[in-house]
């Protein structure tokens, strides 16, 4: 499952890292693996997909913490795009977007029909200056920036409150992120291989000059920067995971000088908290360096499993469906999240909750309800838009594919944007909302 680089598509030998093979073999090296999916892998992008959309449904700063599931989505994403370029990068780059962008179209088909038929006009959108509002409408069909959108559209009354724009849209930030890493891996492979150390620290170094304030990128720019920096590391850590280099360091000096590396970045928050305290998306810093810790210590120990172990085995099927619609999860869960409120809603026209203390307990219970609702919803979207992935992979649509096969790992998506009961989103960050990346 790895492929190490010479002349740029050979394979070389894990001694060339300095790597002895039985070690290597010991600690489950990608040299040592067999063919075909590593459901470890598998198993960490389910859950941090999970976590995601828990995260967005409950909003506990906390879970940014337990489980930095961005850092853990962009170096699985990583590793498999250093895995692919044992290709020619051309070739490897143009799979990627096609698998990304039929998915994309279908979900901005969806949002920009309802936008503009509650009335949205981007040319006199006052927050996305007229003509280039309209210009960016083609972030939505190729996301290399910000894609506008309106920040209140509706009525706070209406079925969706009045900015489902923002909140449906706000997921977008990863998909640009994720094309920027796609479109430069073949350079930070090519720079990887020559200096592993130094390519894999720039980021973290970076996030230390733009993420703290010391250099202050206005825009959306900035943005873009402070994203590549933050989860650049990540990225290359799965670059790192595939070559082998994370097998060359003993595992006692790994998870020490991440714990050291993490403990920095509680404490950097520490001091640094938003809006949300110790939610670590508005402390670049500190996620940056937790992210890169956490990872490195998933890494260390990763077991590479051909199948679920023990009890694990009874999700397989669902680890399965969520990597093979990976991309479908992530770009309509926040829209779902919000449908919930509607549907729920329904509840409180029926007889026995006319009085108005019979409405204590599902108003007790409401975010609850929503957390059962979130995922009946989501299989819906699976069956009506996941087929799309398989479209854009050039593979044979399926409606519900949880075992058939395991291929197609699909990519991951972040947070940021967190829907809530009745409109009940908190701003985390106005400039980044209204850049469309928040």
């Amino acid at each position: 499952m790895t492929h190490g680089y010479t002349t740029g598509t050979g394979p070389e030998p894990a001694s060339a890292y300095g790597i002895p093979r039985q070690r290597e073999a010991e600690k489950g090296s990608p040299e040592a693996r067999k063919p075909g999916r590593d459901r470890y892998l598998d198993l960490l992008r389910s859950l941090a997909l999970v976590r995601v959309v828990v995260y967005h449904l409950f909003g506990w700063a906390w879970l940014t913490v337990l489980f930095p599931s961005m850092g853990v989505m962009f170096a699985l994403a990583g590793s498999l795009m250093a895995r692919s370029l044992s290709r020619p990068a051309p070739s490897v780059i143009r799979s990627r977007v096609r698998r990304l962008l039929p998915p994309l179209w279908a979900f901005s088909a969806v949002v920009l029909t309802l936008m503009f038929a509650g009335g949205w006009n981007p040319l006199k959108d006052r927050d996305h200056g007229g003509t280039w509002g309209l210009l960016g409408l083609v972030d939505y069909v190729i996301p290399v920036g910000a894609p506008p959108f309106p920040w209140h559209l509706g009525a706070k009354s209406g079925l969706l409150e009045d900015t489902w724009a923002v909140q449906a849209v706000g997921p977008l930030w990863y998909l640009r992120a994720y094309l920027w890493f796609v479109v430069a891996s073949p350079l930070l492979l090519w720079a990887f291989r020559r200096a592993p150390w130094p390519t894999l620290l720039a980021p973290l170094g970076l996030t230390a000059v733009v993420g703290t304030g010391l250099v202050s990128i206005p825009g959306e720019t900035g943005n873009a920067v402070t994203d590549f920096a933050v989860y650049g590391g990540c990225w290359v850590l799965g670059f790192a995971h595939h070559e082998g280099l994370l097998a060359r360091i003993p595992r006692y000096a790994a998870v020490s000088c991440s714990a050291l590396l993490m403990a920095f970045g509680l404490w950097w928050a520490s001091g640094h908290q938003g809006p949300d305290g110790w939610d670590l998306n508005d402390i670049p810093l500190a996620q940056a360096t937790w992210s890169f810790g956490f990872v490195v210590i998933l890494l260390q120990y990763s077991p590479s499993w051909q199948e679920l172990p023990g009890r694990l085995r009874r999700w397989d099927k669902l680890v399965t469906l969520s990597n093979n619609r990976a991309v479908t999860i992530y770009l309509w869960h926040n829209m779902l999240i919000m449908a919930t409120v509607p549907i729920l809603d329904q509840l409180y026209k029926l007889p026995f909750l006319q009085a108005d203390s019979a409405v204590a307990a599902p108003d007790a219970t409401y975010t609850l309800w929503m957390f059962v609702l979130i995922w009946p919803l989501i299989g819906l979207a699976i069956v009506a838009f996941g087929w799309i992935e398989d479209r854009a992979a050039k593979r044979s649509p399926r409606l519900w594919p949880n075992g058939a096969g395991r291929n197609g790992a699909g990519h991951n998506g972040p947070e940021r944007n967190r829907p809530g009961r009745n409109g009940q989103e908190r701003d985390r960050s106005a400039g980044r909302r209204r850049a469309g990346s928040v």
